[in-house]
């Protein structure tokens, strides 16, 4: 993870919050690269699971919801994690993970009681300070809150959403009412969420402020199984979409202790992330049943009933939701395409080659022309194939010109560029350009001409 984490910076794919000065725990920026492999991530999954189905359309709301929302959802009430603290240090830790990862014990769906009683068994100690002096724990809500007013003290206080699924909820009867929509149909959403996490860490896997890509999708109640099977399947069919290696993925059921207040089923998809992570929660997919329209409707006095013109019917119905972190995405990804090589450099000395192997479609940049020399011979024909390649694709191109070409094809590696088109003297005559391939270093000559429909076939 450190050896992801410094690459991101020297590349500008992620930095530390606040860099300049020292940093904001657990806040992270993405550079110019990293923008673009987040916005791939964004727009493929908006494309594979809203342009190209029938059955969901999109929605963007506010972060900032009524109040009374997140008291109908259960998050005034539910929202919390198990906390101690450490009498000696000051210190705060989360009591699931402390156990989780002091003795390997899965402990979701344990009370604070039972956790402590773990701790004391355990003769657990502070992970800062290594004194046995741990409190009892106890729970502490997790969501952000502020004042909407000019005045605290007058104010309203609301909440920074924790969780992309209200808004669908709570908007749902105007989309059924102005989207020509029929069950079974979903909502889709890509936006913020904000959880005060006291334990944050691994670099970008838990954060205070992160992205959901979510699908809340209504049936009718007795189709609610066949519906989570089959987006059980289109999950794990986005996560090779990806080009996620299967060996690092795996599917764990929660055991019914586990289950969240609202789910009468719930799976996560885990992946095997390095270190002493291991299996970590990468996707989750939950039966939702009626609960939140139930919830709703009965805190807002409103009718969320769906009329079923066929069967003649109104029912509340059930809700199957698809929920994948955008930043955990990424961190995957990266962690999936990292690669070193043993090499030898042009000098014939050993060498170690970082390669980013990122699938075509989320690569960041998706070529880079480069001309063998900086002389206007070669840089000029290179960068009108450059301009060409940006129009007939529309897809991010570099163009570098700068320093020796093997420093110039490793900084492509390092970045993730599936390809480089370089112009050389021979172009001049024969009209082609070499074609680098990053995965195996292997080249090939391709007329000019060819070049964009090329490699508009293998982006896409």
């Amino acid at each position: 993870m450190d050896k992801i984490a410094s690459l991101c910076k020297r590349r500008g794919i992620i930095f530390p919050g606040s860099d300049i000065y020292g940093g904001l725990a657990n806040t992270w920026d993405y550079g110019p690269l990293g923008a673009e492999l987040k916005r791939n991530v964004k727009n493929l999954w908006w494309t594979t699971f809203v342009h190209r189905r029938r059955d969901v359309v999109g929605l963007e709301a506010s972060i900032l919801m009524h109040p009374r929302v997140w008291e109908a959802s259960g998050h005034v009430q539910n929202f919390n994690d198990p906390l101690v603290d450490c009498k000696t240090c000051k210190a705060r830790f989360r009591a699931d993970h402390l156990i989780e990862e002091r003795l390997g014990l899965a402990v979701e769906g344990k009370t604070p009681a039972q956790m402590s009683e773990i701790i004391v068994e355990a003769k657990l100690k502070c992970p800062n300070c290594g004194n046995a002096t741990l409190t009892e724990a106890r729970q502490f809500n997790m969501m952000f809150s502020t004042t909407i007013g000019p005045v605290s003290e007058t104010g309203t206080q609301v909440y920074l959403r924790p969780e992309t699924a209200q808004a669908m909820f709570v908007q749902y009867k105007n989309v059924v009412a102005t989207g020509r929509v029929k069950v079974p149909f979903g909502i889709a959403q890509i936006g913020k969420a904000f959880r005060n996490e006291i334990t944050p860490g691994n670099f970008i896997f838990r954060q205070l402020e992160f992205e959901q890509m979510e699908i809340e999708y209504f049936v009718k109640p007795d189709e609610a199984a066949g519906a989570f099977e089959e987006w059980l399947s289109a999950m794990r069919g986005w996560l090779r979409t990806i080009g996620v290696r299967d060996d690092h993925i795996r599917v764990r059921e929660h055991e019914q202790e586990e289950l969240s207040h609202y789910s009468s089923r719930t799976v996560d998809f885990e992946y095997q992330f390095p270190g002493s992570m291991g299996w970590k929660e990468l996707y989750g997919l939950a039966n939702r049943t009626d609960f939140d329209l139930s919830r709703h409707q009965e805190v807002s006095g409103e009718d969320l009933q769906y009329f079923d013109q066929a069967e003649n019917r109104k029912y509340i119905p059930y809700v199957i939701e698809p929920t994948f972190g955008v930043d955990r995405t990424c961190l995957v990804l990266l962690i999936d395409a990292y690669d070193e090589e043993e090499t030898i450099d042009v000098n014939g000395k050993p060498d170690t080659r970082v390669v980013l192997r990122l699938h075509p479609r989320i690569a960041p940049y998706k070529a880079a022309v480069l001309p063998l020399m900086k002389k206007p011979e070669l840089a000029e024909p290179a960068r009108r194939l450059f301009d060409e390649l940006v129009s007939a694709t529309g897809a991010l191109i570099e163009y570098d010109e700068t320093g020796n070409i093997g420093k110039r094809y490793r900084r492509q590696d390092e970045i993730g560029t599936p390809f480089c088109f370089t112009f050389d003297f021979d172009s001049l005559d024969d009209h082609a350009v070499t074609v680098r391939h990053r995965d195996d270093m292997s080249q090939e000559r391709l007329p000019i001409a060819e070049v964009p429909a090329w490699l508009s076939e293998r982006i896409r």
